[in-house]
């Protein structure tokens, strides 16, 4: 399964107003994982961006004047999109920009067409009935550390936001004790085979011993006589009752 979180920057906040996109970020997911892969680019709007968009983003006109406009990447884009399912937070403003985008350059379909869209604000809405919805506030919830984000950015918040999707929807996505991850007394993030002391030791397996395969054999003998015994392949010697 591809998921894929995007989010966009732009400079301003009307698109019905000409504003136009001048960052893309998307961090590709595949059965709830990172798979390592994104796609990121910075537009050359062919418009100023709005002093106050700046102070949110801190991307210049300078900054942009040399990069690609949005027909420069929008097959590449579009392409790299293929029609997954899109995870984006409050969905409507950045859909409605790319749609904008996508159609000034010949591509006349709406990426709703082609691609389940989740918009996290509903989710977090729906979850969180009353609380604050912004990412920041879903990093604090969820504990994902959004200490680098003095600005948004495209490729940054879409990694804080897949980040807080996983959460949201099931919480950890690897089941090791190296991988999960807990903070220590100072704050740092470690995972829970550091906190635990095992990080380096043999797992310990503790087999039972024949009482306690005879009192399991036993309770599955009952199960078995009230229907169909699950386990009974793996275990030959419990396959009919007694």
């Amino acid at each position: 399964m591809r998921q894929l979180v995007l989010d966009t920057e732009t400079t301003g906040l009307s698109v019905e107003l000409g504003h136009r996109i001048i960052e893309v970020g998307v961090i590709e997911l595949v059965n709830r994982r990172a798979s390592g892969n994104h796609f990121h680019r910075y537009v050359n709007p062919d418009r100023e961006v709005e002093a106050g968009a700046i102070s949110v983003h801190g991307i210049t006109n300078e900054f942009l004047a040399d990069k690609p406009r949005f027909a420069d990447i929008a097959k590449d884009l579009w392409d790299w999109l293929g029609g997954d399912e899109l995870i984006i937070h409050n969905a409507p403003f950045d859909v409605g920009f790319l749609d904008v985008e996508f159609r000034q350059c010949g591509i006349g379909r709406p990426l709703a067409e082609i691609c389940a869209i989740t918009d996290t604000v509903l989710m977090a809405r729906k979850l969180h009935p009353g609380q604050k919805a912004s990412l920041d506030a879903l990093c604090r919830r969820y504990e994902v550390d959004n200490s680098n984000r003095d600005y948004h950015g495209a490729l940054l918040d879409a990694r804080l936001l897949a980040d807080v999707y996983l959460a949201m929807t099931g919480g950890q996505s690897m089941l090791t004790l190296d991988a999960a991850q807990v903070r220590n007394a100072d704050g740092a993030r470690i995972s829970w085979a550091q906190r635990l002391g095992v990080r380096d030791q043999t797992l310990v397996v503790l087999r039972p011993d024949d009482d306690e395969r005879a009192a399991h054999l036993e309770r599955l003998k009952a199960i078995a006589k009230k229907g169909t015994l699950v386990w009974s392949g793996d275990l030959p010697e419990a396959s009919a009752p007694a």
